[in-house]
């Protein structure tokens, strides 16, 4: 029995993190979930949200969109659609971003692709906004 979890975060641009932890918490499509070492295989899909990587005091926080987690015997693999770690996300930022693609959803009322792409970036990034808030609570 190992008293440490092998975790890898991985987005389609990089690996963000890959190391031995205590427990990490994400958040599953069915809800969150945490994971600690010896934990039974499972996998589930993300939600967006914030992913949490604790080791000992230290606590690693990213924000993932889309994509899965594999829980196995080896440990715990996030491969998200996005990731990006907190610290790197700028509030007034993601603001303008989400006044833009609401621009853009209402501007595409004729053209429905437009108008759904508009809408999940939307989603998105109040997504971001959210996990960048709840960080700071």
């Amino acid at each position: 029995m190992t008293d440490k979890l092998n975790f890898s975060l991985v987005s389609p641009a990089r690996e963000l993190f890959n190391g031995t932890v205590d427990h990490v918490i994400a958040p599953g499509s069915e809800g969150e979930f945490g994971v600690l070492p010896n934990h039974a295989p499972f996998m589930s899909t993300l939600r967006s949200g914030r992913v949490r990587i604790i080791d000992g005091d230290t606590v690693h926080r990213y924000f993932v969109h889309g994509g899965f987690a594999d829980v196995t015997p080896e440990g715990l693999t996030i491969l998200a659609e996005e990731a990006i770690r907190l610290e790197d996300l700028d509030a007034e930022h993601i603001k303008d971003e989400i006044m833009k693609a609401e621009r853009a959803r209402d501007a595409a009322v004729s053209d429905r692709e437009a108008m759904f792409k508009a809408e999940g970036d939307v989603q998105r990034l109040r997504a971001q906004l959210d996990a960048l808030e709840e960080a700071h609570h």
